[in-house]
């Protein structure tokens, strides 16, 4: 099944196709009406339409190259995404408007036409697609956006940057004193507390593997893995090493917890963290649920592996 997961508000939109993408050789047949995109990379791109779009044949225009890790095909990008209607030449879909980044994997069940975005591709792309209805919804179409079977279709994707499955970059020795990091089959499964010292009353952050790529600053988005101990605790209370599925958060606006908030400023994409953050940085006094109690400090391990 081909898959394409959007956030719009608190719920998931999957958008489904089941077939491969057309071959393009570059004759648009009897392609009809025109398309203009304008605007910056990163920005809410302005979508012009000249008539009815009827799209015989699949066509890719890389508006802006850029200039950043490519996209494997196989691998995973972070983006933002417009999504047209071609006969009405209304907007269907934008990211921009849900204010949140999307994470695409890109492999054999994405859209046809969004991986032929996507995939070979530089992070600081902008990338248009006119689709036909086969290659963009099997020529189902989409009820969900109000795409009809016959519709040809507008992509128009944003690569913000390529997302890393791990840790890349320099490993660090950590201090003494810090918990050690569990791990099996290349997967973090918990924190070790045996050897460390007692937690301390101030934010710490400890570099385990610097990576190379664009640092997180106030208003990023970033992609990451985590898991979250409490000091002393025996087993995790939340982890995603062990999902498949990754989302695009905004960092230093309040929709983490302060520690992270904090801590995660400055850290570059391609390094794994440990951040060590006192109650008074967490969840307070009040605690969260029965397993975070308000005088705990919470030790986390948190792999970022895309950042814009």
């Amino acid at each position: 099944m081909r898959r394409l997961v959007v956030l719009l508000g608190t719920s998931a939109l999957l958008l489904v196709g089941l077939s491969a993408c057309g071959e393009n050789d570059g004759d648009t047949g009897s392609n009809t009406g025109k398309v203009t995109v304008s605007g910056e990379f990163g920005k809410q791109p302005k979508v012009t339409y000249d008539g009815e779009l009827d799209q015989e044949d699949t066509e890719t225009t890389v508006i802006t190259e850029g200039t950043g890790p490519e996209v494997e095909d196989g691998g995973t990008a972070m983006v933002h995404l417009y999504i047209g209607n071609g006969y009405t030449g209304e907007q269907a879909l934008s990211t921009w408007d849900q204010k949140t980044p999307q994470v695409v994997p890109i492999d054999k069940n994405t859209l046809p036409a969004l991986r032929e975005a996507i995939a070979g591709q530089p992070a600081g792309s902008r990338v248009q697609v006119l689709a036909t209805p086969k290659d963009a919804f099997d020529g189902q179409g989409n009820p969900d956006l109000y795409i009809g079977n016959g519709d040809s279709v507008v992509f128009v994707v944003d690569i913000l940057d390529s997302v890393l499955d791990g840790p890349e970059g320099s490993e660090k020795k950590a201090p003494a004193s810090a918990p050690e990091v569990v791990e099996k089959d290349g997967k973090v499964t918990g924190l070790d507390f045996s050897n460390a010292g007692k937690p301390s009353k101030k934010l710490k952050v400890i570099t385990l593997t610097e990576g190379e790529g664009a640092p997180i600053k106030k208003k990023s988005y970033a992609v990451v893995r985590y898991l979250g101990q409490t000091y002393d605790g025996k087993k995790p209370f939340d982890e995603s090493f062990s999902s498949d599925t990754l989302e695009a958060r905004q960092v230093g606006v309040g929709g983490y917890i302060k520690g992270w908030d904090k801590g995660l400023i400055g850290v570059k994409a391609g390094s794994r963290v440990m951040i060590l953050v006192p109650p008074s940085e967490g969840y307070g006094k009040a605690g969260q649920g029965k397993q975070i109690q308000g005088d705990d400090t919470l030790a986390f391990v948190i792999d970022v592996l895309a950042v814009h």
